[in-house]
């Protein structure tokens, strides 16, 4: 393991003003995305729609610092023959890969999940790094109801995402440390920052176990949010101070940074928590963003899946990320979300 090089990488994905487009939506998720534009999930129409997102030369360039792609999309070519990961290179971006294998039923503990992937891993993170990718994702999913997460559950997806970092790191790969708690269900924001304090102290604890270099990572959590359901909505303030209040108590300094996933949250939402966080100031970590959703929704519905279409769905990812990486400056204002494409 070169620790420095893996810092350097580390380092440009979490760049000021530069973000992590997560463009790794598995096979069903992208049905579903598009499903709800009325396109047909093809191979063809898959590699059509990121290939446009790629060519966003404005947006590749200066503030998408790395792509996270799915198996299927890292081998693709774009349609004049050129490897999508060129694409990405070329444009100044680093090619990253999601690597678990989505998720299972824990057994013992009803109603929880656990990310599989590991078997085998090493092997395919030497194919990954050889086709282009420098970082890497996996996933571990913990979800709030009555009675859960257990212990079992959080330790388990923990040591899972620390074995996982291990190997990436010994590849030569960036790990992406995503431990997700869910916003699906009715808890008030009280309760998710309770809940994810203890994921992360968790999270922390099975990488030190497993001798991570924590400056050759990058974080990738929830904020402090009320879940969709909950009758008490927190204001953009509130998640900010208790988003950066958390992280303070639960994450090393030694991280270079952390980029936060959107989980739900709108495309304007994500980016308002997130530049609140950072006009807090005074952090020992880069905060940015790691978003699918909220970097996506609206070139997906301005491309539609037709040709005539993609410079207007450039346009909308453009605008996108350009508002999320002022967010990730804290230079951010909602008058300008009225100059959208």
């Amino acid at each position: 393991m070169n620790l420095a090089d893996l810092n350097k990488v580390a380092n440009a994905m979490v760049a000021p003003g530069r973000g992590i487009l997560a463009a790794d939506e598995s096979s069903g998720t992208i049905k579903k995305r598009f499903d709800a534009i009325g396109v047909e999930s093809t191979e063809e129409n898959r590699r059509d729609y990121r290939e446009l997102l790629f060519r966003s030369k404005d947006a590749m360039s200066k503030n998408i610092s790395g792509v996270i792609l799915y198996d299927e999309t890292i081998w693709q070519k774009a349609k004049d023959g050129t490897p999508l990961v060129k694409l990405i290179e070329q444009a100044g971006s680093i090619p990253g890969i999601k690597v678990d294998e989505g998720t299972q039923p824990l057994p013992g503990c009803p109603n929880e999940l656990i990310t599989v992937g590991l078997d085998k891993l090493a092997e395919r993170l030497k194919k990954y790094y050889e086709q282009g990718a420098r970082f890497a994702k996996w996933r571990a999913v913990i979800d709030i109801a009555p009675g859960i997460p257990s212990y079992t559950a959080v330790h388990t997806n923990a040591h899972a995402l620390a074995r996982y970092a291990a190997l990436c790191q010994a590849a030569q790969i960036v790990p992406i440390v995503e431990p997700e708690v869910l916003m699906d269900g009715d808890h008030d924001i009280n309760r998710c920052y309770e809940v994810t304090e203890f994921v992360l102290k968790e999270t922390f604890q099975e990488l030190y176990y497993q001798k991570v270099a924590l400056e050759g990572m990058v974080l990738k959590p929830n904020m402090a949010i009320a879940g969709k359901k909950s009758a008490k909505k927190s204001s953009v303030t509130e998640v900010a101070e208790k988003t950066v209040k958390m992280l303070k108590e639960c994450v090393p300094a030694a991280v270079p940074g952390i980029a936060f996933l959107s989980g739900g949250q709108s495309d304007e939402e994500a980016t308002a928590h997130l530049d609140a966080m950072n006009k807090i100031g005074g952090l020992p970590w880069k905060l940015t963003f790691s978003y699918g959703r909220a970097l996506q929704a609206a070139p997906q519905k301005a491309w539609s899946g037709k040709a005539e279409n993609v410079a207007a769905a450039q346009r909308a990812f453009i605008h996108r990320a350009a508002m999320n990486g002022l967010a990730s400056k804290g230079e951010w204002k909602q008058d300008l979300e009225k100059k959208a494409a």
